[in-house]
């Protein structure tokens, strides 16, 4: 029996060196892998994880001390070593990879919501269906309690009459009163309709299932991708390996990009498997998250659908995970540890020995290279892809080309639906001074702020800092205050003057803030008769309405102007899924695309549907240059409200680093962010494990060096 308790404390400080031995006493020698401690650690008491148990220690007995207490809840022993994995792939500390691990609400001890239940006993459901024998009399009260509990249980609470009222009845024996786990089951706003039975599959649907499914009978941790353009059924081949894998007692995970823009996936999964199905994400309440969470660490619920964090759902016996519109950068998590959730995907499916599939209409080069492609080339109801236009914007005055404008009149006339896509919120993109030439800018970031005019305000997108929106110039009081640029809020407001009577529909970060408040906004323009959608990329992410037939997309060259290796892939990317919302009905439907590059090669393999022709020129270039998937970056940045303090701390790592087969670039300096200046250092390296090892030791170098204690460091391995 082990007598020590290797434990993780669970603080943020990344000098801290664990895991650290503790005395088991008799009364935890039940405490395993993954069991949540209360331990003394110095003169605090904090939460720790059990990550190993042992016979013998180092420590001499005078310093070792037992745990406090033990939690009700812990943590699945696979998904500690993915945390402790995770550590050291992302350059984090295990402690701040447990956290993401552990069971919802464990910070604040939450626990399950109970309630005081009343159930009638076979005396009580005589009087309630009028069979007891005559000279039974009750109050009007104590009936309506019975009639309310002929259809079953319910709380307390809700039985007309209230306590006192059924201790009465219970104690004529006619009810029974307990306490009883009262889940906090979350709600979801329906969008479409889910059909509850498997529909035919096509032919193609069951050439590409067939080898998933063979997968999960054989227990092969095999990887697939499954590249099938939009329309095409790839959610009816995720419903059919996620039977496959129900059937053979095994779970499943199915990862989407944003919950709140893909509800029709989730009502899918709970239509066909009913509660079985848990969703996980943290749009859900505290409580609802725990109690979901609990299902599936009791097996009551053995498939997980939910966003990046659902990757670490404590799924048991996993046999499939699933990585919906895998081309999404929302799977890469912004926080420390900066994980992707498409590589831990990978790597929890091949420690579980379960079947990876990854689905797009516009997969990632990388996928592409490293994934067994499974195909769906057409349509699931046969119809063609809609024809993409590119209308050249070079000579054109305002926001809409008149080609466009004419095809939203008409599409207006034949009341029927569009969606237009602006990849820029608010309602200009800067203010100026026509006098003096100012322009208004972030006092703690180095750009520009934007006004939104509904609020009054304008607002940097980066750290949130917000002011009323000026009259005049404070710097030469002139009143020539100029507006630049078109944002969604603007367009909105231009589309309703334009198109008279025709509704139009926001969805972009300010009108999606608050809880479901996504989800309405689809919901309304799904029941509406006819209607504009107008947003940023959130109205292109897997929305399926039948009656939109029309596309389009403004300043299609926006994200080609990023300094970015990916600007050519995101843009194909964005066009080619804004062009799959269009056309899924029997009306047929037609895309335009506005840009000043008609030329561009990425516009132009978009607007031929053409996405191997992409991949293949994509694969050929990053080859060149040496990009991923031919090598892997890292990004360190370095942080500091101290003047000068970042840009000698990323030269200390620079400094520092020895990578082998690698290109190091930088320090290189970056705007002002919250207040603090910034300066970074990129590695391009081929190995990517002994880079890793090398950028963790050379931060941690110069972090625990007092003359850069001024600075903060982030790393960033595969940044997006």
């Amino acid at each position: 029996m082990p007598e020590i308790a290797q434990v993780e404390p669970l603080t943020t400080a990344r000098s801290l060196r664990g895991p650290f031995d503790y005395r088991l006493p008799d009364s935890l020698r039940g405490v395993e892998v993954g069991s949540l401690l209360v331990v003394p650690f110095g003169r605090r008491r904090v939460l720790g994880v059990v990550t190993g148990l042992a016979e013998t220690t180092d420590v001499p007995p005078e310093r070792l001390v037992a745990p406090l207490e033990a939690r009700e809840l812990g943590v699945p022993a696979e998904l500690v070593r993915l945390a402790q994995w995770m550590a050291l792939e992302y350059c984090s500390t295990p402690a701040r990879a447990l956290s993401l691990v552990l069971p919802p609400g464990t910070a604040a001890g939450m626990r399950e919501r109970r309630a005081l239940v009343a159930e009638l006993t076979p005396d009580g459901r005589a009087v309630a269906d009028e069979t007891a024998p005559v000279g039974t009399t009750l109050g009007s009260r104590q009936l309506a309690a019975l009639a309310a509990l002929r259809d079953g249980p319910l709380p307390a609470a809700d039985v007309p009459g209230g306590h006192g009222t059924l201790r009465r009845l219970e104690a004529r024996g006619l009810v029974t009163l307990g306490s009883r786990v009262r889940a906090r089951r979350p709600e979801h706003s329906s969008v479409g309709a889910a059909a509850v039975d498997a529909p035919a599959l096509t032919p193609a649907q069951r050439a590409a299932l067939a080898p998933v499914s063979a997968a999960i009978a054989a227990g092969h941790p095999e990887r697939f991708l499954l590249h099938g353009v939009t329309a095409s059924g790839k959610t009816e081949v995720y419903l059919g390996a996620t039977a496959a894998a129900l059937e053979r007692g095994r779970g499943a995970i199915v990862l989407v990009p944003e919950i709140a823009l893909t509800p029709q996936i989730v009502g899918r999964f709970e239509a066909r498997f009913g509660p079985t199905v848990a969703v996980l994400h943290s749009g859900l309440g505290e409580g609802e998250r725990h109690d979901e969470w609990l299902r599936l660490r009791r097996g009551e619920a053995r498939v997980c659908v939910g966003p990046r964090s659902a990757i670490f759902a404590p799924v048991t016996d996993l046999g499939l995970v699933v990585v919906d519109e895998e081309h999404e950068a929302s799977y890469k998590h912004e926080g420390d540890p900066r994980y992707d959730a498409r590589r831990v995907a990978e790597r929890r499916a091949a420690d579980a020995g379960a079947v990876l599939v990854c689905g797009s209409a516009t997969p990632r080069p990388e996928s592409v290279r490293a994934l067994t492609r499974l195909r769906l080339a057409e349509r699931v109801d046969g119809r063609p892809l809609p024809p993409v236009e590119l209308l050249d914007m070079r000579e054109v005055r305002g926001a809409l080309h008149p080609r466009a404008h004419a095809a939203l009149e008409e599409v207006r006339r034949a009341g029927g639906k569009a969606i237009v896509l602006l990849n820029r919120r608010g309602w200009s993109n800067f203010l100026s001074c026509r006098s003096c030439g100012r322009v208004w800018e972030c006092p703690d970031c180095d750009v520009a702020l934007v006004l939104h005019r509904a609020e009054g305000a304008m607002a940097c997108h980066h750290c949130g800092h917000r002011e009323r929106a000026p009259r005049a110039c404070d710097s030469c009081g002139s009143t020539s205050v100029a507006r630049h640029g078109t944002g969604t809020e603007r367009l909105e407001a231009e589309l309703a003057a334009a198109f008279a009577g025709f509704p139009v529909f926001r969805l972009d970060a300010d009108a999606a803030a608050g809880r479901g408040a996504a989800g309405r906004v689809l919901a309304a323009f799904d029941r509406a008769p006819a209607g504009v959608l107008v947003g940023t990329q959130m109205v292109a992410k897997g929305h399926d309405f039948p009656a939109v037939t029309l596309g389009l997309v403004l300043d299609a060259d926006a994200t080609l102007r990023f300094p970015d290796f990916r600007a050519e892939e995101r843009t194909f990317a964005l066009v080619t899924q804004l062009a799959g919302r269009a056309g899924r009905g029997p009306a047929g439907g037609t895309v335009l695309v506005q840009t000043l590059t008609p030329e561009s090669a990425a516009l132009v393999r978009a607007a031929r549907h053409d996405s191997d022709g992409f991949v293949a020129e994509e694969l050929e270039r990053r080859e060149a240059l040496g990009y991923p998937p031919f090598a892997d970056l890292i990004r360190i940045v370095c942080a500091s409200a101290q003047p000068g303090a970042a840009g000698r701390a990323a030269a200390a790592v620079r400094a520092r680093l020895d990578v082998p087969a690698a290109s190091v670039l930088g320090p290189a300096p970056l705007f002002r962010l919250r207040g603090r200046e910034r300066a970074q250092v990129v590695v391009k390296a081929r190995d990517r494990a002994a880079a890793v090892r090398a950028v963790g030791a050379a931060v941690e170098a110069v972090a625990a060096d007092r003359a850069h204690r001024a600075a903060a460091f982030s790393v960033d391995v595969d940044p997006q």
